[in-house]
């Protein structure tokens, strides 16, 4: 038959694996054992004649499921790329030989784990089928970007570049934002001396120039439906009117808003009118236009201006923002240039606790501040009162650790950015005794109007972290949301200045790009880009209990009429949270299932209890757990023979099915190893590390079913980073089974 199963193994001596282990015995095990129908060995079988020898197997000899025993999957991918057939990787080289230290004492127990590798490599395979993507949605090249800031016109500029039609939607009557409302910015060019001009005005020429470039002022998005490839878009103006439009992923660049000052009285904010935001500013200087500016309570020219660092920022008092923005001393420098440009001689001080100015160009634009005459005081300011000449701004005195004060004619409250998000879908409801309480403490609330109004099961907005920023993966995937193929970009992702917004959002577009690419082929989006396997469940099997709905990280699964899980191709990132969340195991991809892991399990040779010989399980993350494992050993960690790892997508693919037929087995113990989860996550699929933190919480009762001790299996989150440690994880759990002893199950 022209689908029939046929498994090929091949096995690689190159790079020490077959000096440490004995070849033909691996070979017998793979055809014995695995039922390969071929096995093969050659010394450097990533080589162009090692990837030639099996690709003529694939095309003359039938052979479909590679069982590939060479280096970890992490390396030589794209040697190994073969077409049209399932494929697994066996990890001899750092799995195996690095893992395990020289000598004749490990040459038995190092071979018995290469042995059960291959075994449970080739039964791997044969679990798999080819995945070839669903084929939901032709590609829809348009870009839809929701806001007309700097970012939002970067985004729609960079998206049209590239061939891709962009929607432009601005809730308000004008282009440019906040930004538009600067008089200058921050320099981004050496030697960084000069405030320059901001560069939105040609923005928005390039974009009223660019017969790509839809832009539909005074409207906002009353309805995202749809997914990535083919996002449906209902498009409202102030007047009533809606229009919809088809677009392939979505950019967020809806901004920031300023913090309000009215919360911060001891400077006597809104009860004095010489007293205004950094925001204020700009406009007073933009109506100076470079002469000198007015003080607004009088009309007369201001000879002196103290600016006060963090107002409102960097505190956990009730109703400040527990962050810092990042670009108020920045700009306190260049407002006070202004002063500066228009009388060099009038007095400009800036009080700070901690100066930070970032980016590339920052030191040279503080030294610019100081050549010009600025002074930078290290006070803590306590309070802002009238006085005979003017204002008299009092404080600590960091330097010299005493109380004193200075005089100004204007006082500018450097404050911080408040992003402009819609409402958490994932926050709890807060009840009418909550918002009493909110309001009486003048706690900082973010807008709730929603932004995208997306028709998800999951809610209409982009779930946010602390703080009320677009949720993103800060260090991996900074653009990326929970919700795939959006993506948000500027203020309101993290706090920033314009030229790390428009980075921002440079990066953004072309990931979105990327998503609507790889959603017009059935392709997955970040991290496993490019991957065409998708879950498929057994409808008949279903019980409709909704926890793969509700435990996906990314809204990809909503329900139908009857309750069935209704599964969206192009909006699942094939983390496998959902497999793993399903208590009757009828979801599965293609390539990675409940039957690939579970055969892998059940084919390690368990020795019985007399043969003195544990086995451990371990459970690694392929994006951080395996690959500090696979550096570890190549630094030289190495960790018990007693254990066999095997990869999964996500911690939060780990159905509990696993743990008890491996224990039932006579596995001594487990091990997860997954990401670190909350609100600094390091989880490439956002929760799945949490999920499964939460069920295997629940495994103890299975223990105590099955009269095993709880510390047979153990939970850790590890970093990629965690290269010592995480061999470490497995040799505490060999030292603890030989403390408790073997498993009952050997027996």
């Amino acid at each position: 038959m022209a689908d029939e199963k046929k498994v090929g193994a091949y096995i690689c001596s190159g790079c020490g694996i077959g000096d440490r282990l004995n070849m033909k015995q691996l070979e017998m095990t793979a055809t014995r054992d695995g039922k390969a129908k071929v096995c093969k060995t050659h010394d450097f079988l990533c080589s162009k004649a090692g990837v030639q020898m099996i690709q003529d197997d694939i095309d003359n000899d039938g052979v479909n499921q590679l069982a590939i025993a060479a280096c970890s999957r992490r390396a030589k991918v794209e040697a190994f790329n073969f077409s049209d057939v399932s494929q697994t990787r066996i990890n001899l080289r750092e799995g195996v030989i690095w893992a395990r230290p020289e000598g004749d004492e490990h040459t038995e127990t190092t071979q018995e784990m290469a042995d059960d590798y291959v075994r449970m490599g080739c039964h791997e395979v044969k679990a798999m089928t080819v995945p070839t993507g669903s084929d939901e949605q032709p590609l829809v090249k348009s870009v839809l970007v929701v806001g007309g800031g700097i970012t939002g016109l970067t985004a729609a500029v960079e998206s049209f570049k590239t061939g891709y039609s962009v929607t432009l939607v601005e809730k308000s009557g004008a282009l440019g934002g906040m930004a538009g409302d600067l008089y200058k910015r921050v320099p981004t060019r050496a030697p960084y001396a000069e405030p320059e001009e901001t560069g939105v005005a040609e923005l928005i020429e390039a974009v009223n120039a660019a017969d790509g470039i839809s832009v539909h002022l005074n409207t906002t998005v009353t309805k995202t439906a749809g997914a990535p490839g083919r996002f449906e878009i209902d498009l409202s103006t102030e007047s009533g009117s809606t229009e919809t439009t088809t677009v392939g992923a979505i950019v967020q660049a809806s901004g920031m808003k300023a913090y309000d000052a009215n919360q911060l009285p001891e400077f006597a904010y809104g009860k004095n009118a010489d007293v205004v935001t950094n925001v204020e500013l700009e406009a007073l200087a933009k109506a100076a236009n470079g002469g000198s500016m007015k003080r607004p309570s009088d009309g007369k020219e201001i000879k002196s201006v103290t600016f006060i660092q963090c107002a409102g920022q960097r505190s956990e008092k009730e109703g400040h923002l527990s962050y810092c923005s990042g670009f108020c001393c920045n700009t306190s420098i260049k407002q006070a240039m202004y002063f500066k440009e228009s009388n060099p001689n009038a007095d400009t001080t800036i009080l700070f606790t901690d100066l930070r100015t970032p980016g590339a160009g920052g030191e040279d634009f503080y030294r610019s501040g100081q050549k010009k005459g600025i002074l930078f005081s290290k006070g803590e300011v306590s309070e802002v009162v009238p006085s005979a000449e003017g204002l008299e701004v009092k404080f600590n005195d960091l330097i010299l650790g005493e109380e004193t004060s200075m005089q100004a004619d204007l006082v500018v409250l450097a404050t911080g950015q408040v992003p402009n998000s819609g409402p958490d879908p994932y926050a709890a409801v807060p009840t009418k005794e909550e918002k009493e309480a909110a309001e009486a403490s003048n706690t900082v609330e973010i807008s709730v109007e929603s932004i995208l109004n997306l028709d998800y099961r999951q809610g209409t907005d982009l779930p946010h972290l602390s703080n009320g920023f677009t949720d993103s993966h800060f260090i991996c995937f900074p653009y990326e949301t929970r919700r795939t193929g959006i993506y948000s970009a500027g203020p309101v992702r993290r706090p920033m200045d314009t030229l790390q917004a428009q980075d921002d959002a440079m990066g953004a577009a072309l990931k979105a790009i990327q998503s609507a690419e790889n959603a017009g082929q059935g392709r997955a989006a970040h991290p496993r880009s490019g991957d065409l396997s998708y879950p498929l469940f057994r409808k008949e099997g279903c019980t409709q209990c909704k926890r793969c709905t509700v435990e996906c990280p990314f809204g990809a699964i909503n329900e139908d009429e009857r309750g069935f899980p209704q599964f969206n191709e192009s909006r699942c990132r094939r983390c496998g949270t959902c497999m793993g969340a399903c208590p009757v195991r009828v979801i599965s991809f293609d390539n990675y299932s409940v039957d690939t892991v579970g055969n892998q399990i059940k084919n390690v040779d368990i020795p019985d209890e007399f043969d003195e010989k544990p086995r451990i399980l371990v459970l690694a993350c392929e994006n951080d757990a395996y690959p500090a494992l696979d550096m570890g050993a190549k630094n030289g960690y190495h960790y018990s023979q007693w254990a066999r790892v095997i990869p999964v997508r996500c911690l939060g693919s780990v159905n509990t099915v696993w743990l008890t037929d491996a224990l039932s087995e006579g596995y001594d113990g487990v091990v997860l190893m997954g990401c670190q989860k909350g609100d600094d996550y390091q989880c490439h699929f956002v929760k799945g590390s949490e999920m499964a933190t939460m069920r295997m919480s629940k495994i103890a009762d299975t223990l105590q079913q099955l009269n095993l001790e709880e510390e047979r299996v153990s939970t850790y989150e590890v970093a990629i980073t965690d290269i010592q440690r995480a061999p470490q994880l497995i040799n505490d759990m060999a030292d603890t089974i030989e403390k408790i002893g073997m498993s009952p199950f050997k027996f």
